[in-house]
Parts: C-alpha cells; sequence; structure tokens
C-alpha cells in the first residue's frame, strides 16, 4: 500500500504568498500556517500542506522554501537547491521526531551559502512500500539512502538535509574541539540469516531449540564422556593385604 503522505508535527510557519498565488504576485508578503502532513513523489522536492487560519484553507504543494519563521525576508535568502539537498527517493514516506538530539544545536553545510545554523525539528524518511511493484529508487540501497532532517534556520529559513551534511553539537557531551568525521558511505548489506553455518532448525520442535552446530557440539561431549577406557574407578576402595607370617 503507497503511504505517499505522512503527518507533520503542528509547527506554526509563515507562508511567502507569491507561492500561493503560484507566483503571478503577492511578493514581499506572508500569510500565517501551521504545518499538517508532507508529501513524497519521486523526484520532486517534498509538498508541505499548510494550515491558514485567516483564510479557513489549506494549502498543499508547498516546497520548504515557500516557508519562513517570521513575516520578513530571510537574510540570506536561499533559493530551494540550497534548503533541500536531494529530491525525494520514493513514494514511501515516514516522519519522526529524533528526541535525543531533538534539543541540540545544529550546523548543515549548504551548497552555496556555507554554514548556516538551526534548530531540529523531525526527520522524513524515504522507503520501498510495496513489495509487490518494482524498486526503481535507491531508497534502500546502503550507499544511496539519505534522511532528511526538517530545521528551522537561524537566517529564518526551513531546510531538509541529510546526516552527512550536518554537525549536531551537546552542551554536556560534545567536546569543545570535535573531531572531523573520516567516515566513509556505508555500501553493506548487513543481514545475520546467511553467509554463515545453517541453523538447520526446521526439524527442531523444542521451546528453547538449539542450532545444529549446538546439538553437534552436545553429541560430540556426549560421545566423548561414553568413551573413557582409562578413567580410573571412583568411590572407595578397600584393600585387604594378609600379613606375611615368619
Amino acid at each position: 500500500m503507497s503511504t505517499l503522505i505522512t503527518n507533520l508535527p503542528s509547527y506554526e510557519v509563515w507562508v511567502r504568498k507569491e507561492y500561493l498565488t503560484d507566483h503571478k504576485s503577492g511578493h514581499g508578503e506572508f500569510v500565517k500556517g501551521v504545518w499538517v502532513s508532507a508529501k513524497s513523489i519521486p523526484g520532486r522536492a517534498f509538498y508541505f500542506e499548510t494550515y491558514l487560519p485567516e483564510y479557513a484553507a489549506i494549502y498543499d504543494k508547498l516546497p520548504i522554501s515557500a516557508f519562513v519563521s517570521s513575516p520578513e525576508l530571510p537574510d540570506p535568502d536561499m533559493p530551494l537547491h540550497n534548503l533541500q539537498f536531494w529530491n525525494c527517493m520514493d513514494y514511501g514516506l515516514t516522519s519522526i521526531c529524533k528526541n535525543f538530539i531533538g534539543s541540540m544545536h545544529y550546523e548543515v553545510y549548504t551548497r552555496d551559502f556555507g554554514t548556516q545554523t538551526g534548530t531540529y525539528i523531525c526527520t522524513l524518511d524515504n522507503y520501498h512500500e510495496d513489495i509487490d511493484t518494482v524498486d526503481y529508487s535507491t531508497s534502500e540501497s546502503p550507499a544511496e539512502h539519505k534522511s532528511h532532517n526538517v530545521l528551522e534556520l537561524d537566517n529564518g529559513q526551513y531546510c531538509l538535509y541529510p546526516n552527512n551534511r550536518m554537525r549536531i553539537y551537546d552542551n554536556s557531551i560534545t567536546p569543545e574541539t570535535p573531531k572531523v568525521p573520516d567516515f566513509k558511505v556505508s555500501t553493506v548489506y548487513y543481514q545475520v540469516e546467511n553467509g554463515h553455518d545453517r541453523d538447520g532448525l526446521g526439524s527442531e520442535e523444542n521451546y528453547f531449540w538449539k542450532t545444529a552446530k549446538e546439538r553437534n557440539e552436545i553429541e560430540e561431549v556426549e560421545e566423548k564422556e561414553e568413551r573413557k577406557p582409562f578413567e580410573p574407578k571412583t568411590g572407595t576402595v578397600n584393600i585387604n593385604i594378609e600379613p606375611e607370617l615368619g
């Protein structure tokens, strides 16, 4: 079943009005809004559905560049490709709030405007939602998958950035001068059921089952215990020696 859409935190934003008029008017004007949901269509920017209280209306298909945190032009005023780094990767979409890192300080590395700082809101993540359809995307490929972290930037805009274009600082546990990451992109498909000795559980009926390897090891131990020809006799041994006379 295709998801396409996911709920968002009910975050209060300002919408640049030109996005509500197909860029034909309203430039420099702003409309109060509240985020409702996000939509994911492969090959496009995320679309944000937003409630507009003063119009008693809801408007969707708004990119992240349509929003500002206050009714004024941001500085710098970054275009869409600096606010979302990658297009949506699949129709499968989920949203989550990463609570542990939610209150930390963020830096993002933009394409054209250097480092920008901000505050975490939530994360959008793509996956391939229907195993019966051809997976033409790379949303589940280790080397290509990206998370899209939604941040409110200090310049007054919002952004969707992947993990590897951010640094996250915590006042308590991050050192004053953290190391520069020297990581490589993950390319391995990690799994645990193949690539080792077969467990051979098809004939097991016990609740606390043992793998074939464990059963073989037990059998070998039992065989060794049965074959001990020189094992000394245990228990009490009475030795009666008659004294010699003469």
